[in-house]
């Protein structure tokens, strides 16, 4: 039997480049989907992601860094002394804000590695490591021994990840098939001019009797417009660093100086100590 599987990640709460993604899929006649992480922040997508993807086959998720800074949040692990701290708390707490029970629920049982055996190939499906969904170590100029770390919790054919927003197919030392699908709401390239294509990224593995057939690196259109709009009309904090995000793939999650002066302009940090500490302190484990 052929599978055709949509490997989708980093939607990173772009609503209008998800939506594409799976319009674009179900013309492709993708059987199966596989989600590897980092769904929601800092774009306006909460609820509506998950609803997305309900309507597809949707038959793996795996966390990604972005989902377990959330329930880190949500543990009450903020250094509140920290502007990154507090950039990541006041996007949680819109989160906390548009997410269902059963959306918080949903990203707390999912794990950060699974197996699925099709055909008789077994993938290996993480964010990141198998055991750790952050860092650099798979960047694209990394040594091929960091990429020999995804075969080490179990022995598989083929490695699936992403974390690095950037579609990739290599090898091991072993040659078993590493391959990352790209970002669907934040591609990202160091070389400018491919800095500059926004597209939204994804991949489909077709997998017949005899094996991986072929491995389709997709990219796919979407109104940019459309999706800022969309992060004025539901308010998310930081709008100015998502609409730059949007435009030119840079990020500032670790600028401090501007976060600060930011959360001080917009009194976020104040906001989120009252959130948490008092009015979202049930949810805790």
């Amino acid at each position: 039997m052929k599978h055709r599987i949509g490997l989708l990640s980093d939607v990173h709460g772009n609503i209008t480049a998800l939506e594409a993604v799976i319009a674009d899929s179900i013309q492709e006649n993708v059987t199966d989907y596989w989600f590897l992480g980092d769904l929601i922040m800092p774009g306006p997508g909460s609820g509506k992601l998950f609803d997305i993807l309900e309507t597809v086959n949707l038959s793996a998720f795996v966390k990604g860094n972005w989902e377990d800074c959330f329930l880190e949040v949500l543990s009450g692990d903020i250094d509140t002394n920290d502007p990154t701290d507090i950039y990541i708390a006041k996007l949680a707490q819109y989160q906390c804000q548009n997410l269902s029970h059963a959306n918080i629920e949903f990203i707390k049982r999912s794990p950060l590695y699974l197996t699925k055996t099709i055909n008789g190939l077994k993938f290996g499906i993480s964010h990141n490591l198998p055991e750790k969904d952050y860092g650099t170590d798979l960047t694209p100029d990394q040594d091929t021994k960091n990429f020999d770390q995804l075969f080490t919790k179990e022995q598989c054919d083929i490695a699936i990840y992403a974390h690095i927003h950037h579609q990739m197919i290599r090898y091991s030392s072993n040659d078993e098939l590493i391959i990352n699908p790209g970002s669907i709401g934040q591609p990202f390239f160091k070389w400018d001019k491919l800095r500059a294509d926004r597209r939204a990224q994804y991949a489909i593995i077709e997998v017949d009797e005899n094996g991986l057939f072929e491995v389709d690196f997709k990219k796919v259109r979407y109104d940019v417009e459309r999706e800022t709009q969309r992060a004025i009309r539901y308010g998310i904090p930081y709008l100015n660093l998502y609409k730059e995000l949007l435009k030119t793939g840079y990020v500032h999650t670790h600028d401090k100086e501007l976060l600060l002066k930011i959360n001080r302009q917009n009194d976020y940090k104040e906001d989120v100590i009252i959130f948490f500490n008092e009015k979202y302190r049930d949810t805790r484990n």
